[in-house]
């Protein structure tokens, strides 16, 4: 299918398959919830020749666009006026609107959206990453995620290779440095896979960001989880540790565990207990610890290692020692998306909506607000 645009013909970027590029402001993750991003999507592999041609588009998608800023009197430049002519006009894809969005904002960020990009062989990845750098104008840095028992089958001149090609940083979930959660979600990777995974990444010069997911081992296993998990990232040292606290999606083998009392959920504060307890346990690491997503109760907990160590662990205390009603009052604000530190509850004015909001709710569902803040956090998944 052709797609037409302000300079004829130009064709689209394919709309599935492995290396899809995706040019994106924020890390996707913020956004969708990774562990539902391939699911029901039928693994395939695409040729360098078909990855070469959606980049060619990307290309020819930002010439038109400098074309069109010609025309209009910006002098080839990318600014918020081409940007708006792209998103308003009529006649243009979503893919053109997507492109333009990127070019015009500047930030020169790629993604690679798929679950595993480096499952690839390495010789036609880098040819494809070292083609984007070429064609595409303005890419500051290329990113992608990959699965820990993918890349300890890489060795690190591979990965050095895919370094000096364009890629930048690789994204991986461990979700969990425990064997024995690892197994309890069929991760098909063990905390030795992590390990070597990991430092390999680094040892080759790559940026390393490592996914953990509280709360993944439930109660039973909640302790072994974060230190298992404190192990494995002190073993690695990655540059970036970010937590995405689970929520259980519907359809799952988890949500089945669930339904069958096989698995118990943390309650909010046992996983803010938990976290403590992985955190307390990093040793020896210079990562940054981030909690950037709405999923995560305290947002505000977040720093580098180690000088941010204590800093981080009196935030959750000053959490934890709060009075049972603030404890409940600052969850219902944060699911609501309200609040996004403690801090804010000393606002009178936010306390005292708060407070009318619970007490509407439990005047409309009776005393069980529980239930509802739980439904509140799963709107996000």
């Amino acid at each position: 299918m052709q797609y037409e645009f302000e300079q004829g013909p130009i064709r689209p970027p394919s709309e599935a398959g492995s290396l899809l590029l995706r040019f994106t402001r924020n890390c996707p993750w913020n956004k969708c919830g990774f562990c539902r991003v391939y699911k029901n999507r039928q693994f395939s592999r695409r040729s360098l020749e078909e990855i070469k041609a959606d980049i060619d588009t990307v290309r020819a998608i930002i010439d038109d666009l400098k074309g069109l800023s010609e025309k209009k009197g910006y002098g080839g430049r990318l600014n918020r006026e081409v940007l708006h002519l792209a998103l308003t006009g009529s006649g243009y894809s979503e893919q053109y609107r997507h492109v333009a969005a990127w070019a015009c904002r500047g930030q020169g960020t790629v993604f690679i959206q798929d679950a595993n990009s480096l499952i690839m062989n390495t010789g036609e990845l880098a040819a494809a990453l070292g083609y984007l750098r070429e064609q595409v104008p303005g890419v500051t840095r290329v990113t992608c995620y990959a699965r820990s028992n993918t890349v300890s089958r890489k060795s690190v001149q591979e990965l050095q290779t895919l370094r000096r090609s364009g890629l930048d940083r690789v994204h991986i979930g461990m979700e969990s440095g425990s064997d024995k959660v690892l197994k309890l979600i069929r991760k098909g990777a063990g905390s030795k896979h992590h390990i070597e995974a990991g430092q390999k990444v680094k040892q080759s010069g790559l940026t390393l960001s490592e996914y953990i997911m509280p709360g993944l081992g439930g109660r039973e296993l909640s302790r072994d989880h974060a230190l298992e998990t404190a192990r494995v990232l002190s073993a690695i040292d990655p540059h970036f540790i970010r937590l995405r606290t689970l929520r259980v999606i519907p359809g799952t083998r988890l949500q089945e565990m669930l339904s069958n009392n096989e698995f118990e959920l943390l309650s909010d504060d046992e996983t803010v207990r938990e976290i403590r307890l992985l955190i307390e346990n990093l040793e020896g690491i210079h990562s940054s610890l981030t909690s950037d997503h709405i999923m995560n109760l305290l947002e505000e907990v977040q720093g580098a290692f180690p000088g941010d160590k204590d800093k981080m662990l009196r935030t959750i205390d000053d959490y934890l020692n709060l009075p049972d009603t603030d404890r409940l009052l600052f969850r219902l604000g944060r699911r609501g998306g309200a609040l996004r530190s403690t801090r804010d509850l000393m606002d009178p004015a936010v306390r005292s909506r708060l407070e009318r909001a619970r007490t509407e709710l439990e005047a409309d569902h009776g005393s069980d607000l529980e239930t509802i803040i739980t439904e509140m956090g799963n709107q996000y998944i």
